[in-house]
């Protein structure tokens, strides 16, 4: 990509001078593929070329009266040139809002991509179900195989579908009584422990 660059050097340094070219790294410093300054009103001259973003280039003005000059506008830095040390003008070429723009979503859109590989993922909560009177961790494997993880869960769950998933785990299972099973879950899911207690002890008490 390239960005529109404007040279200008102003009449203090034009002085007497009817034209002017541009010389520099853009061009070789070769005179026959120089930019032709352009006179203006005010007596300045400019020029308007397109560079390669982010480049960095030396360049000066040859006027036709034979002199060599710099526009001071920037940065200059002395190199050497035919055993004389010569200072140039150097000019660093921006990089257009074109350019930066995609480059920018695509940094943002890595960025994220990052982040969200480096979020683990959330593990749903978890909750005790051997809480309940008659759950054993056998049986609380049970209710995990089919998503029952949480009181909350539980409580919603209906009578039929737990016998079912007893029925399923085999006869050792299929003996017992959910029948509390979602009233405790209720409970226990609304921080009602006791309660849960005492409906516990009072089901102990009545088997």
């Amino acid at each position: 990509m390239t960005t529109k660059v404007t040279f200008r050097l102003a009449p203090e340094f034009v002085a007497n001078a009817s034209e002017g070219i541009l010389l520099g790294d853009f061009n070789n410093w070769n005179p026959e593929e120089a930019v032709q300054l352009q006179k203006t009103a005010d007596g300045a001259m400019v020029a308007e070329i397109a560079l390669v973003s982010g480049k960095s280039y030396q360049y000066r003005y040859l006027l036709s009266d034979g002199r060599w000059v710099n526009d001071f506008s920037g940065t200059t830095q002395w190199v050497e040139a035919f055993g004389n040390y010569v200072e140039n003008n150097v000019i660093e070429v921006p990089v257009s809002i074109e350019e930066k723009t995609p480059a920018t979503k695509k940094a943002v859109t890595k960025k994220q991509a990052v982040k969200k590989a480096a979020t683990p993922k959330e593990k749903p909560a978890v909750d005790d179900l051997t809480k309940i009177e008659g759950v054993g961790k056998k049986i609380a494997s049970l209710l995990k195989k089919k998503e029952i993880i949480t009181f909350k869960t539980l409580a919603k769950t209906s009578l039929k579908n737990l016998k079912t998933i007893l029925e399923e785990g085999g006869n050792q299972y299929s003996m017992h009584n959910p029948t509390s099973w979602p009233k405790q879950a209720k409970l226990a899911a609304a921080g009602k422990w006791e309660e849960l207690d005492q409906l516990q002890k009072e089901l102990v008490g009545g088997k």
